[in-house]
């Protein structure tokens, strides 16, 4: 029988049973008489196994050879085969079984023939799934089973190898309606990847280190025995893939170091994991000791821990911290409540965090306090934080690249929250920080106004305010460009004070800072302290150059809705029939409009963090920065002539 099988179907040796002398294999002399019956069961039951298999297989061959050009005899073998588990042979044998069908007559035997699809389609199907999948991947992974560096086109051939892929395979030949949220879900449990977020330390292996070696096979020092016990890890956690930011990029192809930068939010976005190693502290450490953690301090950790869905913290024996063996710190109370102590950060947003040009203002300041081994990282560090994608240019230095950074935020959102800060200007635009420090102090905090407050102000203001001027200030203010920059400048929306007085005043830390009285037409008096030696002038002592006090122009003191909420809630809404508006509807409108005007006037009464520009040689400004916020307000609101001034400027 086993010689019919051999020469007849090519029945792999794997396939056929055991040789007698295998029970030699199962047992020794030494081994105990439970031993010796557990291993004579263990081989009946699988030669018996083999054996029906072999039977099934030879009456699947005398089928095709009575009947060669008939799809039953491959049918046959097809179904045996995957049964057993020999993905490859069934395959061949399935392909051969359509060939016979394609060539087959009747109708019954079309329509047989589609209820299979062919392995160059299936193969198809399952191409396009492995590129959507691998398109938010990183370029390289570290193969956790062989210890080997792939890049993209080693990582298919992988999965093509693998039990997964033929099971696959032959799920989709075999059913054609197979549903493509299956599919993916099959390539997506493959190709799932876990990613490391640490801190760099000394000998830390590169791509050269260990491109085309085996990783676990490497003398395990330094670096490499981070390395190793990563991949581990992630091999035990029952994942295919690791991706660790030392050894997967080419730091030396500056195309894949732009591509992998930028992506690095993303990748890890799109993780099935992230692990956090916090080789500083020490193992069975209590609840603090994340916080004192010198990963607690870098800059390339804040996207690395916000953009993760599923985290874990690793001590430095690599067991959980807290001994959380809990499969998401996220969901760890305890842990996301220690690192919103830690990082300033809510723990919602440590949770559910969203890229993007919101709150641009609070982001800038979670990053203020971090530290980057290259000063151009604490830029770059950021750009998935705000979901842009920008030139990474090592060697610009930190001012440039922090400009570039909060130039884009301001462009593409026209949040000015970003010009909030005191410390030294930039030298890419004075209107910008020189460093990300600047975003440390909270911002100018103004005073609120409930909506009762606003009411009454808006009630007294109905008998002393002109309200055509006031409608008049509202329109003009309502029709501003946003900011803008280009080429390094920028260009504000501004109400504009002129300032009429400098004067320098006795104040603390006179070596170091400068204290001036400054007076400007429609604001109150007020001192500003800066590093800069200001021209003294008043209005008996004129100087030929301009100096300016302006409020940055800011829409949202329009108080117009989100037109976002304002979609939703027309779904169904109709225009009701209507003749034309009464002149009740016309009056009612233009209280509306008046109201509206109040309210501003209200908001722009109080007080405000002011601008002290100076103007150029070529007319353009410069900011003076101060070393405290410019806190200003306007004399009179009833005399809105003195905030009639609106203007874009143009600000190097």
């Amino acid at each position: 029988m086993v010689f019919f099988a051999t020469s007849f179907i090519n029945i792999p040796q794997h396939i056929l049973p055991f040789p007698s002398t295998a029970s030699s294999h199962w047992g020794s002399h030494t081994a105990t008489r439970v031993d010796v019956r557990h291993c004579n069961i263990h081989f009946k039951l699988e030669a018996s196994r083999k054996t029906k298999l072999e039977d099934t297989l030879l009456d699947a061959q005398k089928v095709i050879e009575l009947e060669p050009s008939f799809h039953v005899g491959y049918h046959l073998k097809h179904t045996a085969l995957h049964g057993a588990q020999y993905h490859s042979e069934a395959i061949e044998a399935s392909h051969m079984m359509l060939t016979k069908l394609g060539s087959a007559p009747g109708m019954q035997i079309r329509k047989l023939r589609e209820k299979h699809v062919s392995p160059s389609k299936a193969e198809g199907v399952i191409q396009k799934s492995i590129d959507v999948q691998l398109y938010t991947a990183p370029l390289r992974l570290l193969n956790t089973t062989t210890g080997r560096l792939c890049d993209r086109g080693a990582q298919i051939s992988a999965f093509k190898t693998s039990t997964e892929y033929h099971e696959l395979l032959l799920s989709i030949m075999t059913h054609p309606d197979l549903p493509n949220e299956r599919i993916a879900e099959a390539v997506a449990t493959y190709f799932r990847y876990v990613t490391l977020s640490h801190r760099w330390g000394e000998n830390e292996p590169l791509l050269h280190d260990i491109q085309n070696k085996i990783v676990y096979k490497l003398k395990a020092a330094g670096g490499l025995v981070k390395l190793q016990s990563f991949c581990k890890l992630a091999r035990h956690s029952g994942f295919h893939w690791a991706w660790v930011d030392t050894c997967c990029i080419d730091q030396n192809n500056s195309v894949e170091l732009q591509k992998s930068l930028n992506s690095t939010f993303t990748w890890y976005r799109h993780s099935a994991l992230t692990v956090v190693y916090l080789s500083d502290v020490p193992p069975s450490s209590k609840s603090g000791a994340l916080a004192k953690s010198a990963w607690n301090t870098r800059g390339w950790t804040v996207p690395e821990f916000l953009a993760p869905k599923v985290i874990r913290f690793y001590q430095q024996d690599w067991t959980p911290y807290l001994d959380d063996h809990s499969p998401n710190h996220k969901e760890s109370v305890e842990i996301m409540d220690e690192l919103e102590d830690a990082t300033g950060i809510d723990a919602r947003a440590l949770v559910g965090f969203q890229p993007g040009m919101r709150d641009a203002r609070e982001k800038l300041q979670w990053a203020s306090t971090r530290v980057t081994t290259v000063p151009e990282d604490i830029a770059y560090s950021l750009f998935g934080i705000f979901g842009i994608q920008q030139p990474i240019l090592y060697g610009e230095n930190s001012q440039n690249a922090l400009g570039r950074l909060l130039e884009e935020i301001v462009a593409r959102s026209g949040d000015i929250t970003a010009l909030d800060w005191v410390g030294q200007p930039s030298e890419f635009n004075s209107c910008l920080p020189a460093n990300i420090f600047s975003y440390a102090a909270p911002p100018c905090a103004l005073p609120y106004l409930s909506e009762d407050q606003i009411q009454t102000a808006v009630s007294s203001l109905r008998y002393t305010v002109a309200v055509d001027q006031a409608s008049q200030l509202y329109d003009r203010l309502d029709n501003m460009s946003a900011p803008r920059f280009a080429n390094c400048r920028l260009r504000l929306p501004c109400i504009v004070f002129p300032v009429t007085e400098v004067r320098w005043r006795p104040g603390p830390a006179q070596e170091t800072s400068f204290t001036y009285g400054v007076k400007a037409d429609g604001l109150d008096d007020l001192l500003v302290i800066t590093e800069e030696k200001l021209i003294q002038f008043s209005q008996l002592r004129p100087t030929r150059r301009t100096f300016l006090l302006v409020l940055p122009w800011d829409r949202r003191l329009l108080e117009l809705p989100d037109f976002a909420d304002d979609a939703e809630s027309l779904e169904g809404w109709s225009e009701p029939e209507s003749a034309g508006e009464s002149p009740g509807e016309e009056e009612s409108v233009d209280s509306e409009s008046h109201s509206r005007a109040l309210r501003l006037i209200v908001r722009l009464g109080q007080r405000f963090g002011a601008f002290l520009l100076a103007q150029q040689r070529g007319g353009e400004y410069k900011r003076i920065a101060s070393d405290h916020d410019i806190i200003a307000q306007v004399k009179d609101v009833t005399f809105i002539g003195s905030m009639m001034n609106v203007k874009t400027l143009e600000i190097l």
